[in-house]
């Protein structure tokens, strides 16, 4: 009995250790992030090519993806709404499920699919391959030259993104909920703007630099800390989706209790 309960406060205190190794690393890769930026020490030109290799490369994916979460929220709230309940307060719900959380979020998702896992790879290539190694050599900092232009690039573009997907999903549930319930443009705005507060959209904005600083953060983490050759870029690549899914959905179910009242 003794010896099961050993073991697992011994195996609890490796997991504590190893997250606690993990959060230290991160808040270096970001220090050293902020310290080379303020420093004005990040290369601009490799900024702006992370800014369109993350942004116009995400872009039809994000529209589709906010114009496919617009169409099913009308759908499903014209479905529910075949009762007593007033069928303009469908604009509402169409805007307040896009703009609090359907935008931020599936563009959130798209993004750790489309840049998120492509710089885990490319770092986790690049620490197998010893070319971090030839870089110190050369007397260049990773962390300025790569890391801070991917933090940089995230937190300018998904804020955008997420501005632009939260546009094309409103849209594309006001279309769909003329096609499918019969609710005209002008009943829509109106319960669109019934419950309307300036600051969802702000509070949605503050979701994208947030994710936007998160995920390129982790990827760039999960990339630096790979081993085993091609093997193991593979796993770290997978490992890294799961924590930026993880960080992106407890963020999120964090941000109602702090911003929201």
């Amino acid at each position: 009995m003794r010896t099961a309960v050993a073991a697992r406060l011994s195996a609890f205190g490796r997991g504590g250790e190893e997250v606690a190794r993990h959060a230290g690393e991160m808040v270096a890769l970001l220090v050293g992030s902020v310290r080379a930026a303020v420093r004005g020490q990040v290369p601009l030109r490799e900024i702006s090519a992370q800014v369109h290799g993350m942004g116009i490369r995400s872009l039809v994916l994000v529209l589709i993806t906010a114009t496919l979460s617009g169409v099913v929220t009308s759908q499903q709230g014209g479905y529910q709404f075949t009762g007593a309940v007033p069928l303009y307060v469908l604009g509402s719900v169409v805007v307040s499920s896009v703009i609090l959380e359907l935008g931020p979020v599936m563009t959130a998702i798209v993004f750790i699919g489309r840049v998120g896992a492509r710089i885990t790879a490319e770092f986790g290539t690049m620490k197998v391959s010893e070319q971090f190694d030839a870089l110190e050599s050369l007397g260049r900092d990773p962390v300025r030259v790569l890391v801070a232009p991917r933090l940089i690039a995230g937190v300018i573009v998904m804020p955008l993104l997420i501005a632009m997907a939260d546009v094309t999903g409103v849209f594309a549930g006001m279309l769909a909920a003329r096609a499918t319930v019969g609710l005209g443009t002008e009943a829509f705005l109106y319960g669109a703007r019934l419950f309307w507060h300036n600051w969802d959209l702000l509070y949605s904005l503050t979701k994208g630099l947030a994710f936007g600083l998160v995920i390129p953060l982790i990827a760039c983490h999960m990339g630096f800390r790979t081993t085993g050759g091609a093997e193991g870029v593979g796993r770290a690549t997978t490992r890294s989706v799961m924590f930026m899914i993880l960080a992106v959905l407890f963020m999120d179910a964090m941000f109602p209790p702090l911003l929201l009242h």
